[in-house]
């Protein structure tokens, strides 16, 4: 899983086949959400 810095935490981000499976936590280890979007929503998602 890769993770990237986000103004709420972080975001694993699973790039496995035809999806992207987002995991959103805060700083203190809390999910804050999770998503799973197909490619154009992901690009969206991104900005």
């Amino acid at each position: 899983m890769n993770t990237i810095s986000a103004v709420a935490g972080l975001a694993g981000i699973d790039l496995a086949k035809n999806v992207f499976s987002i995991c959103e936590v805060d700083g203190r280890g809390r999910v804050l959400g999770r998503l799973v979007l197909r490619g154009e929503a992901f690009a969206l998602w991104l900005h």
